[in-house]
């Protein structure tokens, strides 16, 4: 099993830097697939015992000058490990104006993913800072349980609004009350709306548009003005636009109806997975 990769593109460095502090905010520990074109950040749905509730992934070549590895066999080409996300984000923070920076999968006592960072200095000369982060290696009997998420089919299918907006109106929100219900229809409204025994509060988000081929699947017998609704844990949502720093190139919301929210997010090359259960 080996693995080593190089990051020479400042652009590409930034990048990679956001998505590993965006992960850190939606899982304090997750697991890193390494394949011979992907990488992946994967946190498993414990509460279901199998499944994922978050898969980001991004393409190797459009971050790696350099990028060799080697699975743990022929036929299962793949390299799994467990670690700290916010291990990762906290060592990538300080390769700002880096010259270069390279990952490798080493063995210090225990295995480590080596980040080693090339800075320059004000007299141009340069110096190496090296981070050793602990990793726990993933047997290939437990792979299954971190395979793509299969995407359920939805009632509703709706664009989001910009995440920021989002942000601010579900953080004043959750002062009030720790469920959110999200509701969506096929004519693009999305309602944020949380309820007490003294208040009820809608924000309401108007005109969104819908996915064309979601909205064709579940229109054929759905009335376009009907409400798809489903209660959720306000500080996971929350959690999630958190994580955004920059608002996503698209991002889509799939309602199944009193049983899960999906939301798919592209930022660039990087497309992000996130399922948020229904409460009980």
């Amino acid at each position: 099993m080996k693995f080593r990769a190089k990051i020479m593109d400042a652009a590409c460095l930034n990048h990679f830097t956001r998505v590993s502090c965006m992960v850190a905010k939606l899982a304090r520990a997750c697991t890193l697939r390494i394949s011979p074109r992907k990488l992946h950040f994967i946190l498993p749905d414990s509460a279901a015992g199998s499944g994922v509730s978050m898969w980001c992934e991004l393409p190797q070549e459009n971050f790696f000058s350099e990028f060799q590895m080697e699975g743990v066999s022929e036929e299962n080409n793949e390299i799994y490990v467990e670690l700290m996300s916010e291990n990762l984000a906290r060592a990538l923070k300080t390769a700002q104006n880096a010259r270069a920076l390279k990952v490798k999968l080493t063995n210090k006592h225990f295995p480590c993913l080596t980040i080693s960072i090339e800075l320059v200095s004000l007299s141009s000369s340069s110096r190496m800072v090296t981070h050793d982060i602990p990793v726990k290696v993933i047997p290939r009997k437990l792979w299954k349980n971190l395979q793509e998420p299969t995407i359920p089919d939805s009632d509703v299918s709706i664009y989001l609004p910009v995440l920021k907006t989002m942000k601010s109106v579900v953080e004043k929100m959750k002062n009030i009350s720790s469920h959110l219900i999200i509701q969506a229809n096929l004519n693009g409204d999305l309602n944020l709306k949380i309820e007490t025994e003294l208040v009820c509060v809608t924000t309401h988000f108007k005109d969104l548009g819908n996915p064309p081929l979601a909205s064709e699947n579940a229109s054929q017998d759905r009335n376009p003005e009907q409400m798809a609704e489903v209660h959720v844990d306000i500080k996971k949502f929350l959690q999630l636009l958190a994580g955004q720093q920059v608002n996503p190139t698209r991002a889509v919301c799939n309602v199944v109806s009193h049983k899960m929210v999906h939301f798919d997010l592209l930022h660039e090359d990087v497309s992000l997975q996130y399922f948020i259960p229904a409460l009980s």
